[in-house]
């Protein structure tokens, strides 16, 4: 009888529990496809390991950060919550949104940097061939 309510018990509690990872609201991605090459003088910065560049594309313009020099990753410049119209800027490996000062990390996904921010910076795909770069949505 005590192991069928511990086990009730348990099961009320794992069904109550709430993080904060409700992302429904969220923005998780637009629809997008750039093929771009990387010998291209708009790119040369991000030829580089930590080096960047900025594409036009997506929504408020697209960030194209070098993370190890054969690891990109691209993020739409929008601010998550949808409700700002200067596009992220980018520094010390961090998007911000000028509107809400938030800051999303491009080393992990675009996870929010500041507290009380659910959801992260919109992420592309990209895929790397020789010195082609495509960049679209997953």
């Amino acid at each position: 009888m005590l192991k069928n309510t511990f086990i009730i018990l348990s099961f009320i509690a794992f069904l109550s529990c709430t993080g904060n990872d409700n992302l429904t609201n969220c923005i998780q991605t637009l629809p997008l496809s750039l093929n771009t090459d990387l010998n291209n003088p708009q790119l040369i910065n991000a030829q580089t390991p930590g080096g960047y560049a900025e594409i036009s594309g997506g929504n408020k313009g697209i960030l194209l950060f070098n993370k190890n020099g054969s690891e990109f990753v691209a993020f739409d410049k929008l601010c998550p919550r949808n409700d700002c119209n200067t596009p992220m800027t980018f520094e010390n490996r961090l998007l911000k949104c000028t509107c809400h000062d938030s800051y999303y990390s491009v080393d992990f996904g675009g996870k929010p940097q500041t507290e009380g921010f659910e959801c992260p910076a919109i992420e592309y795909k990209v895929t790397k061939n020789g010195t082609t770069i495509r960049i679209s949505n997953f």
